[in-house]
């Protein structure tokens, strides 16, 4: 029995929850422990570093209120000399408490007893000077120093133990670190494995089916509808794969039904209607008898419509052929040049009826594989495409250009612009353009379609882009 998608999502799940869980545990410890080193680094190592620089200003700032005061004698000195001493003792009393070993406990015993001494010395000195007695004040300053070294050098000591306590726990923590980076990856790696071997046992079957699906949903939009979906997956997706198939039944019978209802309607209108043509064209030569001015502009208009009659149905029957693969391509080397200006000869009278500048920018061209009889007819389409959709008074940019990877032509113009949402399906056929700020809806669908048929079979690309200001830009790119 097949197990379905939300079965296989709930085992898949729950597997990978519960390694992750072991993860996370495993790294919840190793995060505590390194919690705690850090801890004791900022709260005791680093604190200790912070009071000896603390009890060496003290000190300093004694010697400088003691060397003053035995100069000047002023009371404002002794006081400030007190002050620091007790600011001494206080960040002594801290160190002490801080203390986390017996050799700091020793280094602060050394300078506590030191500052004891180097005090009760400068307290006999000042005892000497208010009783106004003589004393050897060489011999007392030399002793002083000598304290006053000693409890510098000891800072100094406590200074450098600190810093290598902070070494030897940061390189403790980092062992430790590598350690448990060592471990994690191993299980991080089983995990992933797990997880990986799991996922594709599970998930395979999923994921394959869907992504054939979307494959063969990609072969029905160029028109492949082909119904050869046979997947081995779970319930949901194997009845989902039955529905495509016959969906793909129903559009390849559509599809055919559509194709033969065109070719044949091309081929049963193009007779009757060059009849229509031929025949109306008679009848304003006067061959059939003399006519008036009425009868004479109606039979233009008649003859107009059956041009564009002819012309519809000639590029139906010339899309089908080239759906079908039926169409054949000269390609020869040739110079895209002598074509554009031929096609704007052509355009040139509907041009200057609209009051339409046509400028041309050609730039050294190289000579490209092509069949010139299809590529004059994309320029014709996008030609016309341009001047259909320019306002009177507008502008047209027919400009080529070699690049990097071939022949680049672009034909821009000054029109309302497309409407982004139709930008990506406007060269699909029978799509129908709808213009920027306007409800207006123009042409067959035919004319773009047949540019990218031809453009395609080139091997090249067509694209279009609107402009920042008004208008659009239609260009392709054939290889050289």
């Amino acid at each position: 029995m097949r197990l379905s998608i939300f079965s296989r999502l709930v085992i898949s799940y729950f597997a990978l929850l519960l390694l992750a869980t072991g993860v996370s545990v495993y790294a919840i410890i190793k995060l505590s422990l390194v919690k705690n080193v850090t801890h004791s680094i900022i709260a005791v190592d680093n604190n200790l570093s912070d009071l000896h620089k603390k009890l060496t200003d003290a000190l300093l700032s004694e010697t400088r209120y003691e060397k003053k005061f035995l100069i000047m004698q002023d009371s404002v000195l002794y006081d400030g000399f007190i002050q620091v001493k007790e600011d001494f003792v206080q960040y002594l009393n801290e160190a002490l408490i801080l203390a986390d070993s017996s050799e700091v406990k020793d280094l602060l015993a050394g300078i506590k007893q030191g500052h004891d001494k180097y005090q009760a010395l400068f307290n006999e000195e000042v005892e000497f000077l208010k009783a106004g007695k003589h004393y050897s004040k060489s011999q007392y300053k030399k002793e002083k120093e000598k304290f006053t070294d000693s409890i510098l050098e000891e800072l100094k000591t406590l200074r450098i133990l600190s810093q290598q306590k902070i070494f030897v726990k940061i390189k403790n923590l980092s062992e430790a670190g590598t350690r448990a980076q060592t471990f994690a990856i191993i299980i991080t790696a089983a995990a992933l494995l797990s997880g990986i071997i799991l996922s594709i046992f599970i998930t395979r079957s999923i994921t394959v089916p869907l992504s054939e699906m979307k494959k063969r949903t990609g072969e029905i939009a160029k028109g492949n509808f082909e119904p050869d979906l046979d997947l081995p997956s779970p319930p949901e997706i194997g009845e989902l794969a039955s529905a495509f198939n016959l969906m793909c039944n129903k559009l390849k019978e559509v599809d055919k039904m559509k194709s033969d209802f065109f070719s044949l309607m091309s081929h049963e209108l193009r007779t009757p209607l060059t009849s229509i043509k031929e025949g109306t064209n008679l009848f304003l030569e006067g061959l059939g008898g003399e006519i008036t001015g009425k009868q004479k502009k109606l039979l233009t208009i008649i003859a107009e419509e059956s041009n564009r009659l002819i012309e519809l149905v000639n590029s139906l029957l010339d899309l089908s052929k080239m759906e079908a693969g039926m169409l054949k391509y000269n390609f020869t080397r040739s110079d895209i040049n002598p074509l554009i200006q031929k096609v704007i000869v052509e355009v040139l009278p509907l041009a200057e009826a609209k009051n339409i500048k046509i400028d041309k920018h050609i730039e050294n061209l190289e000579s490209v594989s092509m069949d010139s009889e299809r590529i004059l007819q994309a320029l014709r389409n996008l030609v016309g495409n341009a001047l259909k959709f320019t306002p009177y008074g507008g502008a047209i940019s027919i400009s080529a250009h070699m690049i990097q990877k071939g022949l680049e032509v672009s034909v821009s113009d000054t029109g309302p612009g497309i409407l982004k949402e139709h930008m990506d399906t406007i060269f699909d056929k029978f799509h129908e353009v709808k213009l920027m700020g306007s409800g207006k809806i123009k042409g067959t669908g035919l004319g773009l379609a047949t540019v990218k048929h031809i453009i395609d079979r080139h091997g090249g690309k067509v694209w279009i882009e609107n402009a920042s200001g008004k208008g659009s830009t239609f260009s392709f790119v054939l290889p050289v």
